[in-house]
Parts: C-alpha cells; structure tokens; sequence
C-alpha cells in the first residue's frame, strides 16, 4: 500500500494537466488553474507538505467529481 508523499510545485501543475485542469494563470495573491468553470487556487510554495497535498486534493477531488487515490496520484 502506498503513502502520501510531500509534492513538488511543478509536480502538482503535471499532475493537475493530467487530470484536465488548465493553467496555471496569474491572480492577484496565487496562481489559479482552471477546470472547466472552476478556479483552484494553487499556493506559491515550492514543494506542498502531505497536509496541504490532501487539502487540495479534496478541493480537486469536489471540482472533477470523483474521488483520487494514493495509488492513482502516484501514476500520473
């Protein structure tokens, strides 16, 4: 059984790509992607801790309707 792992920035953008998610574009405070009419504010960090990872991935996870596992997230 896999874990969560802390994630890099650049990472996460690849991996939202993958998912459908457009972007990044420039905000006023943070960048945002863009899935279908949903805006997902990503933060300037350079590498997510597993916290913040599983914040956003819930936040994902309401925006495409579906749920992502540890296992899936790792393949993309």
């Amino acid at each position: 059984m896999s874990r969560w792992t802390p994630c890099k920035r650049r990472d996460f953008i690849r991996r939202l790509h993958q998912l459908g998610f457009d972007g990044p574009f420039s905000g006023t405070r943070h960048q945002f992607m863009v899935y279908e009419q949903h805006r997902l504010a990503i933060p300037s960090n350079a590498e997510y801790s597993v916290a913040q990872l599983r914040m956003m991935l819930r936040e994902v996870q309401e925006l495409i309707g579906r749920e992502i596992t540890v296992e899936e997230w790792n393949q993309l």
